[in-house]
C-alpha cells in the first residue's frame, strides 16, 4: 500500500483500522516485542515492575530493549517483586554492566529500584498512583501526579529524564505504552488487563516517530509535533472511532508502520 493518500470518509478509515488492530493484536505480536518480559510472570507486581522497566527503556531496536531488560532480570535473580521489596543498596554491587541501555545507566537502574521499593512498601499495585479522577479524561494530570510521587525524594536526580513530563507537553509515549499494557482488556492474550480501578476509555496512543508519521499518512492527526497537544488531538478522533477501546488502534498504526508494503 505505498503512496497512501488521506482516507476520505472517516468510516472507511474507521473500519480500515479496525481491521489493522484486529490482524496485529495477536499473540504472534508477543514474540519480538518488550511486551514478552512482563508475560514470563504471573504474579501481578512481577508483571508491573517487569512491564515498569521494560517500557522505560523502550527506544532503540525491540531486540536491544528485550537484551538489555534481560540483564536487569539476572541480576534480580527473575523475582522482581521480592527483588524491590528487599532491596539494599549493596546490592548494586552485584550488577556487573556499566551501561543498562544506552542512555539509561547504573545509576539510574538504582534510583528506579530504590523508588519502586519505597512504594511497593506502601502500596501493593503501582496502579494506586496512576488513578484517573471523576472529573479527568485522559492521563496528562494521573501520569504527572506519578511523577511527582516516583522521584519524590529526589526531584533532581539524573533520573528523572526517563519519566516524561506531560506538564512539559511530552508525549509520554513509554508511560502511555505501559498504561496500555496494564489496563486494555480484550481476549487476544497480548495486553494483561490486570488493573481493575482504571478505565481503558481513558487511554491513548503510544506517540512517538512512527505512528506520528503513520498518523499523518492516514491523515489522523494534523500538527507536525509529536507531542502532548497532538495525543490529544488524536484522541479526539480515535475515541470517535471507538469511545470504548480507544488505544486499540495502536496495534493497527504500530503494524502499519512496521510493514514495508505501507
Amino acid at each position: 500500500m505505498n503512496n497512501l493518500t488521506p482516507f476520505p470518509d472517516p468510516e472507511f478509515l474507521k473500519d480500515f483500522l479496525d481491521e489493522k488492530a484486529d490482524f496485529y493484536n495477536h499473540t504472534d505480536f508477543i514474540e519480538n516485542d518488550p511486551i514478552q518480559i512482563p508475560h514470563r510472570f504471573s504474579l501481578k507486581q512481577d508483571i508491573e515492575i517487569t512491564g515498569f522497566l521494560a517500557a522505560t527503556i523502550s527506544w532503540g531496536t525491540r531486540k536491544s530493549i528485550i537484551s538489555d531488560t534481560e540483564k536487569i532480570l539476572a541480576w534480580m535473580g527473575n523475582s522482581p517483586y521480592d527483588f524491590v521489596l528487599n532491596f539494599q543498596e549493596k546490592d548494586m554491587d552485584l550488577f556487573h554492566h556499566n551501561s543498562v541501555h544506552r542512555t539509561f545507566n547504573k545509576e539510574d537502574l538504582n534510583e528506579f529500584i530504590r523508588n519502586l521499593s519505597r512504594l511497593y512498601k506502601k502500596n501493593d499495585s503501582l496502579e494506586n498512583l496512576f488513578l484517573v479522577q471523576e472529573d479527568e479524561t485522559n492521563f496528562y494530570h494521573s501520569l504527572q501526579r506519578f511523577r511527582t510521587e516516583f522521584f519524590k525524594e529526589n526531584q533532581i536526580h539524573r533520573s528523572t529524564k526517563h519519566v516524561s513530563s506531560t506538564y512539559k507537553n511530552s508525549s509520554a509515549k513509554r508511560l502511555i505504552m505501559f498504561l496500555r499494557w496494564m489496563v486494555r482488556k480484550d481476549r487476544k492474550g497480548v495486553d494483561f488487563g490486570i488493573w481493575e480501578n482504571i478505565d481503558q476509555k481513558h487511554l491513548s496512543i503510544p506517540l512517538d516517530v512512527h505512528t506520528g508519521n503513520i498518523s499523518r499518512k492516514l491523515n489522523l492527526i494534523q500538527r507536525k509535533q509529536n507531542d502532548w497537544k497532538t495525543v490529544e488531538e488524536m484522541d479526539l478522533v480515535l475515541r470517535k472511532f471507538d469511545d470504548k477501546d480507544p488505544a486499540k488502534y495502536d496495534f493497527a498504526l504500530f503494524g502499519l508502520g512496521i510493514d514495508k508494503e505501507f
